[in-house]
């Protein structure tokens, strides 16, 4: 029956689904479907219709309009009114708010702009509300440069050092591999469609071997298990090396034509046995032997084998190094000549940005601000003037919670408590970070803007699309900052481009926008095997063991086992090695504050193993301090086989202030430095754990 102005039906909401894509760090990029009845979104399901989605989405995700309509969101500006840290204010006025903060960034400017710090990441992913405006903001009024590492750059420079950039095989041919080395990865909690393809793999008899010093639920899974010590990855890959060389598993022809620096790193790989490694690793030799010859008999047998790689491993001293010897290993074998051969690490670098228009680096006008490393932010706030460079005097956050994720977040606390530091945060929520601002805007959600996205775990670009007005008086992050270059006097048109102005921007007229915004994504035209002979984006266009460029710099230029600042047994003070690995139901610090994902995972936990906790009188559910030379931090123990004797794993990221007393994981971790890359060592961080008295 037709509907008439009468009828029931006719007084219903209108009822629409609107596409857009994930904006959190994890390599699925998932596209998304959102569901809204009469202006309110009630659903965000996964898009059928992309087949890396194909329709699923992870918990946390899948929960989205818990995050929008939070009770806890902000949803007006707040303006501190009580001490740093005690997260009092009061609601103001966008008006108030903005010209006090654009005042109080000029008189620091006309001192020094560099006294500015902006510090943001991948709150969200996002080319529009991640690094459009904001670039813009902060390169005209000449602040100081953040050089964005607390993620991925170790492993990203290793990557760049021996393949040419951010490049590898397609996730979708995983799922035609033979044999597939999960490495450094906990692909169930956090690659969730790259283990669907691993599934078809094994369901179609392919063998799976998960290489994690951790048993997590992607290992549990696996063929196999190998629970090497934290930071001896690039030891295991020598020894794999030593293997297939004295073994002859290897594809000369590919060697001889697509590589540079061959002779060299076999001379090295001879020296590392798996005897050698075995002891390095923690690890039985024989497991070494079998896992090299799991892999040269692919080769043997022209079977593809693939690996797949994460940001995990990467983590420790010699992050840069490992990558760089594990991403060297399919070349050995010539598995880049088949399409579901290779490795994959990062797809990123394969998207054609146009990060020059949409940052515009050129409003510098030829001014060259230092930089400052935000893995090091503890020290850097901390920092006195010099004649060199001056104190931080503000900083604005967005798309972050250093406070939380920072390394050594004691100092870190300490630098965000000086009164002297002028502090906006631009969040949707009360985090450790917001309540040491000055000022809180009230940024919008991926449900209420405009974005647009790439991957880094598969080659499909993504449009997002509002979905829903902003709640309250959230503002975009593009429009804030819009209207604070106002605010200074920045007259230059760009600070008028609109967001779908800046979506369009973002890609050109490499990416067909009409497709973007018809079905929500666009698959890049790329080659199935793009490495079959050779054309790595290298400077020689080979696959590069040997450097040219690390060399210049001084370093070594093949890939080498670097030990940790703090490996394990060199310290009788703290025996004991911890990771910080995610909690499977948060991501970094995002969702801890969504009440239905943090009962899932109860409390802050250390986990550890039966010999390690019996040797301190620690069962399951006691309280425990775990603690070193920077800090102490506790929480409830769990005695698990997850954990190999002598790791132990401070679960991550819960807010400081839903710890036990008042931190986090991070008052233990330290602001040491990776080999490449100036990225952090949060995997590299030795401790000792004992039982609180009751």
């Amino acid at each position: 029956m037709t509907a008439t102005l009468e009828s029931p039906a006719a007084t219903l909401p209108a009822t629409t689904t609107v596409r857009g894509a994930c904006p959190h760090d994890c390599p699925d990029t998932c596209s998304l479907i959102t569901t809204v009845v009469g202006g309110i979104a009630i659903k965000v399901q996964g898009n059928p219709a992309h087949k890396h989605t194909d329709g699923v989405l992870c918990a946390k995700v899948s929960r989205y309009t818990e995050r929008t309509y939070h009770a806890d969101r902000i949803l007006t500006p707040l303006k501190r009114v009580g001490p740093k840290g005690s997260g009092q204010f009061a609601p103001v006025s966008w008006d108030a708010a903005l010209s006090d903060i654009a005042t109080r960034l000029k008189e620091i400017a006309a001192r020094d702009p560099q006294a500015i710090l902006p510090y943001s990441y991948a709150g969200t992913m996002g080319l529009v509300q991640g690094e459009s405006m904001d670039r813009r903001f902060f390169h005209q009024l000449g602040a100081s440069l953040l050089e964005r590492t607390i993620c991925a750059s170790a492993g990203g420079e290793g990557l760049n050092q021996t393949l040419g950039g951010k490049v590898g095989m397609k996730v979708e041919h995983f799922a035609e591999a033979r044999l597939i080395l999960i490495w450094g990865s906990n692909s169930i909690g956090s690659n969730l469609h790259f283990w669907r393809y691993a599934q078809q793999a094994k369901r179609a008899g392919a063998r799976l071997v998960c290489i994690d010093p951790r048993r997590t639920e992607t290992a549990e899974k696996c063929h196999e298990h190998i629970a090497l010590r934290p930071g001896t990855d690039a030891a295991l890959a020598l020894a794999m090396m030593h293997e297939l060389v004295v073994n002859d598993w290897l594809d000369h022809d590919y060697l001889a034509n697509y590589t540079l620096g061959w002779d060299a790193l076999r001379a090295r790989a001879l020296t590392w046995t798996p005897e050698r490694a075995a002891e390095v690793c923690g690890i039985p030799a024989e497991q070494i032997r079998t896992l090299a010859r799991d892999y040269g008999q692919c080769f043997v047998d022209g079977q593809p084998a693939a690996i797949r790689l994460n940001y995990g491993m990467q983590r420790t001293h010699g992050g840069g190094n490992a990558t760089r010897a594990v991403v060297s290993l399919p070349a050995l074998i010539g598995a880049w000549r088949q399409r579901a051969g290779g490795v994959l690490l990062s797809s990123s670098g394969q998207f054609p940005v146009d990060r020059v228009a949409l940052q515009r680096p050129d409003l510098l006008a030829g001014r060259t601000p230092r930089s400052i490393n935000m893995s090091t932010i503890g020290d850097a706030l901390l920092a006195p003037a010099t004649a060199q460079a001056p104190a931080i005097e503000a900083v604005v956050v967005y798309n972050s919670n250093p406070v939380a994720v920072a390394p050594e977040s004691a100092k870190v606390v300490q630098g965000f408590a000086r009164e002297d530091v002028f502090t906006v945060v631009l969040e949707h929520f009360h985090t450790d970070t917001a309540d040491y601002a000055d000022y809180v805007l009230p940024a919008t959600t991926q449900l209420e803007h405009w974005d647009v996205h790439s991957a880094y775990g598969h080659t499909d670009a993504l449009l997002n699309q509002p979905a829903v007005a902003p709640v309250g008086q959230a503002l975009s992050n593009t429009e804030i900052f819009r209207q604070l270059a106002a605010r200074m006097g920045f007259t230059d048109a760009c600070f008028q481009d609109s967001d779908e102005t800046l979506c369009r921007t973002a890609y050109g007229s490499k990416v067909d926008f009409a497709q973007l915004r018809s079905d929500g994504f666009a698959t890049l035209a790329l080659p199935d095997a793009p490495f079959a002979q050779g054309d790595f984006p290298t400077p020689s266009g080979k696959c590069e063991f040997f450097s040219q460029r690390l060399a210049a710099l001084g370093q070594d230029g093949l890939p080498d086992y670097v030990a940790n600042h703090e490996s394990l047994g060199s310290s009788a003070d703290y025996p004991l090695a911890m990771i910080s690995p995610p909690a499977r139901n948060f991501l970094n610090s995002t969702f801890v504050n969504v009440k239905s994902l943090r009962d899932i995972e109860g409390e802050p936990l250390l986990e550890i193993c039966e010999a390690d906790a019996s040797a301190r009188g620690i069962t399951t559910g006691d309280t425990v301090r775990v603690f070193n030379g920077r800090g102490s931090y506790r929480c409830k123990a769990k005695v698990t086989p997850r954990a190999r004797a002598g790791v132990v794993h401070g679960m991550g990221i819960w807010w400081r202030k839903l710890g036990l007393d008042g931190t986090n994981v991070n008052e233990l971790t330290s602001q040491r430095l990776t080999d490449m890359g100036r990225a952090p060592t949060f995997y590299d961080c030795l401790v000792q754990v004992s039982k609180e008295a009751t």
